[in-house]
């Protein structure tokens, strides 16, 4: 009898456990990010080397302090991809992450599938908008636009222990 309590506590705790993992990773640590209505989505201009704002609508965002790449941003743009194109620094090797289930507006297979196509183009938001973390902006023909954080180059060698590429930035102590 004690073996059956045992083992039925066992249970009962993995299953606590397990719906508490499960919580904590999808919906505790991500917080709705406040739009300031002017400079919430910027793209690298090519004339100036400088993130500048782009003309947007309808933004929506979510990110954690948990993890540098948890952000996650939906948008439209009246802008034309043409006019981005002639603008905006392209990002190549763009690949949205997955967001929550929950943050509906961001579907990243149907991003990525877009940026294979062609529907979608990739551009530099912020390059080291944090050390190693790129901002990354995506918009369809049809003025939908995403933005996500992507490690960079720099960030894949330091974030593992490796010493900082000649090509990169000294990163700030901590990193």
């Amino acid at each position: 009898m004690a073996g059956k309590l045992i083992a039925g506590a066992l249970i009962v705790i993995s299953v606590i456990a397990g719906i508490a993992m499960y919580y904590l990773q999808v919906y505790a640590y991500y917080d709705e990010v406040q739009a300031t209505g002017t400079d919430d989505v910027v793209m690298t201009s090519l004339a100036t080397g400088q993130a500048e704002p782009i003309l947007y609508e309808d933004f929506q965002a979510i990110d954690s302090d948990s993890s540098p790449i948890r952000y996650r941003a939906c948008f439209t743009t009246p802008m034309s991809q043409a006019m981005m194109t002639e603008t905006y620094e392209i990002y190549e090797g763009a690949a949205p992450l997955v967001a929550p289930g929950w943050f509906d507006c961001f579907d990243a297979k149907e991003v990525g599938a877009a940026l294979e196509s062609g529907k979608a183009l990739a551009f530099m938001g912020q390059e080291n908008h944090r050390y190693g973390i790129d901002r990354i902006v995506a918009v369809m023909d049809d003025g939908r636009g995403y933005v996500w954080h992507q490690i960079n180059h720099c960030g894949e060698v330091v974030f593992d222990g490796q010493p900082t590429p000649a090509d990169c930035p000294t990163p700030p102590e901590g990193e």
